[in-house]
């Protein structure tokens, strides 16, 4: 198992080369390094192509943020372009492959942009307007939905209904964390679930994407208040099973989602994709010059990253875990470059207070070892649908003889 806060570590080699947590591109500044080979995975699962990622990587400056933001906006432009001319030629396939790699080119525009400069909304909405178009051509067409929340705020999110003809299906709730949100969740855990017959609910929470963006509201520690918004939510619709609801989250949503799982008695399965044990564990010594700081302050909403520290204290699952009713997967990379350690302390206390919970650690020989598989999504994929089909009783051969959706 690896040891924890690899992300602050130089390696010796300052070339780019291959890591057991994936190819690291950029050694002398291992926070870029990190996210691209988050953008470089997701090609995988048609968020762009590898090709382009690393003409994209080739045009930066490495350590220049400014380069960073320039390069990703160039690729998402193109492929932004060429996807309207496209559908209007009606060829509508190669479109929406064009909509999805733009969608998460300027994801990674945005990504490093501090929360005040006048660039990051529009660029996350241009995000936004490829993600629609995407989903506006699956088979059943996706929907951008708004779920009433609190205080007259939305929660935003996508709808996508699994491409099969059980009328009333089951759902996964997928969620990032601190910085993955909405439109990246088709690429971490989405599109697996749909394969296998499990419509999406994909959202933006309180402290993420748009929710925080356009209603600045921050994260919170009792997430069961808006995932069971959610359910209220999936519970008035003729096409979901409310017996079969289930929440994943995705790095700090691993958090998020075992929390909304100790207390929401309507979720039959739950999900840590990133293990969280407690906050101030991981960023509890973290410095004003952290490679997230910016986002963990705008997340938490607090000026300084000692006031946002005291705000995660209460962001633990010791004395929450063992309400947990419903089964529990933890799957985590084994050499996760945040933390590794948390996701034993997770099972371990799970199991001790008789928590239905399984780990699954993936290893540098088959992939995915990095956090949240960004090195590889794909096993990520599969492993996370295949463990939520088998425990919603799903067959999955006799599922595919019924339909099969080529869009997907």
């Amino acid at each position: 198992m690896s040891e924890d806060n690899l992300i602050e570590k130089i390696t010796e080699n300052r070339l780019p080369h291959y890591e057991p947590y994936g190819w690291h591109h950029w050694p002398e500044h291992p926070w870029q390094a990190y996210q691209l080979r988050r953008g470089l995975g997701e090609t995988q699962e048609g968020g762009g192509s590898v090709s382009e990622v690393f003409q994209a990587a080739s045009r930066m400056i490495p350590g220049d943020l400014e380069s960073w933001h320039k390069e990703w906006m160039h690729i998402g432009n193109r492929n932004w372009d060429r996807g309207c001319e496209e559908e209007r030629l009606s060829h509508i396939k190669t479109a929406m492959n064009c909509y999805l790699r733009a969608a998460d080119y300027y994801r990674q525009a945005e990504f490093f942009l501090t929360p005040e400069d006048p660039r990051r909304l529009p660029t996350f909405e241009k995000m936004e307007a490829c993600s629609k178009k995407f989903i506006s051509h699956l088979n059943p067409a996706g929907e951008a939905v708004e779920i009433p929340y609190e205080n007259g705020v939305t929660i935003c999110g996508y709808f996508v209904r699994a491409p099969f003809p059980e009328k009333r299906q089951p759902v996964l709730i997928c969620m990032g964390g601190l910085d993955s949100i909405k439109d990246e969740m088709w690429f971490m855990q989405a599109r697996g679930a749909v394969q296998r017959g499990i419509s999406v609910l994909m959202i933006d929470g309180p402290g993420q994407g748009g929710t925080l963006r356009r209603h600045k509201v921050v994260n919170r520690v009792d997430t069961e208040v808006p995932i069971g918004r959610c359910i209220d939510w999936l519970e008035k619709r003729d096409d979901v099973d409310p017996k079969r609801i289930a929440v994943a989250g995705s790095s700090l949503g691993g958090y998020y989602a075992a929390r909304a799982g100790c207390y929401e008695p309507r979720l039959a399965a739950c999900i840590a994709h990133g293990a969280i044990w407690a906050i101030t564990d991981l960023w509890g010594n973290a410095s004003e010059d952290h490679g997230l700081a910016e986002h963990i302050k705008w997340v938490f909403g607090k000026p300084t990253m000692k006031a946002s520290m005291e705000k995660a204290r209460d962001f633990t699952l010791e004395g929450h875990l063992e309400h947990m009713k419903c089964p529990f997967l933890v799957m985590h990379g084994g050499h996760d470059v945040l933390t590794v350690s948390q996701a034993k302390k997770v099972y371990d206390y799970g199991k001790a207070k008789g928590v239905d919970v399984t780990l699954r650690l993936l290893s540098e020989e088959e992939t995915g070892a990095e956090h949240c598989q960004h090195d590889n999504p794909t096993i990520g994929q599969e492993i996370l649908a295949d463990w939520l089909a088998d425990r919603f009783g799903i067959d999955q051969k006799k599922l595919l003889s019924t339909s099969h959706n080529p869009l997907i």
